[in-house]
């Protein structure tokens, strides 16, 4: 096994050479056997323990024994301690989730920390076969059938290659020590149901089950980096960026055959779950809506708009004080006196400031706002139709912004200015308002 791993590395993480690597080590079988591989190896390791604290005194008692391995083997040591459960309950995540987040914040932070380049962990073979089953149980697309990877940023796997009986076989010849959890022998978790009920029936089908298995993900793994290319090329045919928002053009995503599998793949990094309502937004009628908890789709005519959701803790009102030369947020306004004018635009307008009431606010439009559009001879006009009539998806209403003076509309940012503070023959103090270049209305 160790010429197997030394084999390995010098193929696949060559770059972990004369670096420094932080061992991630429960004290069970599987973390053991890696830490000493390492050092027969001759790296520069440290282990890194974290204690959940889910088992009683057989937490502490994992704790010692990996505080006295690294005493006796003279390695560097770092632990930490979390109240797990206390920290599911407040974030609603399950025990599982919960420890392995607070897990690989620790652990970057000890990279940050303590100066060391990766974090080594002990998933092997069998864990990649028990994951791909709890992913397949629970519906996945190709990317939740590929496996656990070798490497994930900073995060390195390099047993994935053994079995968990190639490991147990090493541990009983070079007479490693090892703890263990006693919660692996509960059926409790999904996991512990397929490691003890499932994968053992497999095997005895297929004694080379394992190997099989790690073939067919390489298959895998292969046609995921197929599609992944495909779905970027496409991607650049169906899809714009503007601002924040990415618009996906519907008559070209309906030319494809399998649209479905290329909006699965654009989409599911943003956390969406609820593939058909996603699907079915492509004959929506438009203002329908999907969300994720950051995200939302729209159906908006021939386009769906992904775009973040904004914070509700964002300012409702911002003011703009007399003599003021430029505002910074929520956009960037430049506020300049002038003789003369031109012709106003959707980024520049010019208006009577002996007219304006001072402090101007900048706020979200509200249902019932009227205004007089410029131009319009002094008739008034909902802002909801002036939107309507100017086709703005729901996202960009949502999003934009107005000027006010006292009960007044002075500007509806970057698209129609107030005729009421037009510029006439008896105006004296000109001010010019522009939307500064590079600022976005939404």
């Amino acid at each position: 096994m160790l010429v197997k791993l030394k084999k390995h590395i010098v193929e696949n993480f060559q770059f972990l050479e004369n670096k420094k690597l932080v061992l991630a080590t429960s004290g069970g079988l599987d973390s053991m056997v890696m830490a000493h591989l390492f050092q027969q190896l001759g790296f520069d390791i440290a282990l890194a323990h974290c204690n959940f604290q889910l088992r009683g005194l057989e937490s502490f008692g994992d704790q010692t024994f990996v505080q006295e391995y690294a005493a006796t083997n003279e390695i560097p040591l770092f632990i930490t301690q979390f109240d797990t459960e206390a920290f599911a309950k407040d974030y609603k995540l399950s025990t599982q989730l919960a420890a392995r987040d607070l897990r690989y914040n620790w652990f970057y932070e000890l990279l940050e920390t303590e100066n060391y380049d990766y974090i080594l962990t002990a998933h092997h073979a069998d864990d990649n076969l028990e994951t791909f089953l709890i992913n397949l149980s629970r519906g996945t697309g190709l990317e939740g059938l590929v496996g656990i990877p070798e490497q994930n940023d900073k995060i390195i796997r390099p047993l994935l290659l053994f079995s968990r009986q190639e490991i147990a076989n090493y541990a009983a010849e070079n007479t490693i020590q090892w703890r263990e959890d006693s919660s692996n022998a509960s059926d409790k978790y999904l996991r512990n149901k397929i490691r003890h009920d499932l994968v053992p029936l497999f095997k005895e089908l297929n004694p080379q089950f394992i190997a099989s298995f790690q073939k067919t993900q390489s298959y895998l793994q292969d046609a995921q980096t197929m599609l992944e290319d495909a779905a970027i090329m496409v991607y650049q045919q169906v899809a714009k960026k503007k601002g924040d928002e990415i618009y996906f053009d519907l008559k070209q995503l309906k030319r494809l055959a399998n649209y479905k599998s290329y909006l699965y793949q654009w989409l599911h990094e943003f956390g969406f779950s609820s593939w058909n309502d996603v699907y079915d937004l492509v004959e929506s009628q438009s203002g329908k809506q999907v969300f994720s908890p950051d995200f939302r789709l729209l159906k908006d005519r021939d386009s769906l708009i992904l775009s973040p959701i904004h914070s509700e803790k964002e300012k409702s009102e911002y003011f703009v004080n007399k003599n003021s030369t430029e505002v910074n947020f929520p956009l960037n306004l430049s506020f300049c006196k002038v003789s003369d004018i031109s012709l106003p635009t959707n980024t520049a307008i010019f208006v009577d400031e002996d007219q304006l009431e001072f402090p101007l606010v900048l706020k979200r439009w509200n249902q019932g706002d009227l205004f007089q559009p410029f131009g319009m001879n002094g008739k008034s006009k909902k802002v909801s139709k002036f939107f309507k009539d100017e086709k703005l998806s729901l996202i960009e209403k949502e999003n934009s912004w107005i000027l006010w003076s006292g009960n007044r509309i002075v500007w509806i940012v970057g698209l129609r200015q107030d005729e009421r503070f037009r510029i006439i023959n008896t105006t004296k103090n000109i001010l010019k308002i522009e939307l500064e270049d590079g600022s976005q209305r939404f």
